[in-house]
């Protein structure tokens, strides 16, 4: 079993440099079968993020991985972890203070679900953004790949615990698209959760109908041994599938684990539903 608290050299993943419109970012891709986008959260390919992505492939998928921010496959230390923040907030390639827009990176985004999708073939992609990345899985069910939408504590904007960040003219196409397709976006937060507050899952229901399926789970569900970024600059529950799951059966951070495992399989792969 590999250790959370020590640098993951993610020599299990092939790493590429995928290239869209003169933008090119490393992604790291392993697997096999449809395409899922595990989207990192903040500060950077953590650990826990890679060993959720690891989580996916095993379930019988090909997991895209991009690297977004930080330092890969580095234990999230405080300093540099703070430091990665601000260039994140700064970035024009993220939104985070803009509340009814969504942040441009979102079409790089989408042009990867695309290739994925013609790469690894099936019915179409999955995706999961977790914090800061959080609601990039449902901007991007404007691309029509895009199939099964996780929202993993979704924390921006971070001014407004009320705002989604996505245009009203893309959050009116996604529903409608929701309907046409019969899909569901799922999501998932802490109960106390100070980054991803209730009132965000009330706004995404409000703007997505019964379409929104959200999870939340209890405080008491939550790990409380971190890394120091967590300890120090996330003081509360916040990462429901990597830094604050405990890896024990019968937690509820597991359950919510094998739930999206679960919803990626019956979306991408329904010869296998469980």
């Amino acid at each position: 079993m590999r250790s959370m608290k020590q640098d993951d050299p993610l020599e299990d993943f092939n790493r590429r440099e995928i290239s869209f419109d003169g933008v090119t970012k490393a992604v790291h891709v392993a697997g096999m079968g449809p395409a899922v986008i595990v989207m990192t959260e903040m500060p950077g390919i953590s650990p826990h993020v890679a060993r959720f992505a690891r989580w996916v492939r095993d379930a019988g998928f090909t997991v895209y991985m991009p690297s977004l921010f930080g330092r890969d496959g580095a234990v999230p230390g405080a300093e540099e972890g703070a430091a990665v923040f601000q260039r994140a907030c700064m970035s024009a390639e993220f939104r985070a203070m803009a509340a009814n827009q969504s942040s441009p990176v979102t079409q790089w985004l989408r042009a990867l679900a695309r290739l994925a999708h013609r790469e690894c073939g099936g019915p179409g992609v999955g995706a999961i953004g977790m914090c800061f990345t959080g609601n990039f899985a449902l901007t991007m069910m404007l691309e029509p790949a895009m199939l099964a939408p996780v929202l993993s504590q979704p924390s921006l904007p971070l001014n407004d615990p009320a705002g989604i960040e996505i245009a009203p003219h893309e959050i009116k196409a996604v529903r409608e698209r929701l309907a046409r397709d019969d899909l569901t976006v799922m999501a998932y937060r802490f109960e106390g959760d100070r980054f991803c507050m209730a009132q965000r899952f009330a706004a995404y229901a409000q703007a997505l109908g019964e379409r929104f399926i959200p999870r939340v789970l209890p405080d008491s569900a939550a790990n409380t041994d971190t890394a120091p970024f967590f300890s120090r600059h996330v003081n509360c529950p916040h990462s429901v599938v990597t830094a604050h799951l405990i890896d024990e059966a019968g937690q509820p951070t597991i359950a919510a684990r094998d739930e999206i495992l679960a919803f990626f399989i019956q979306r991408l792969a329904p010869s296998r539903r469980v």
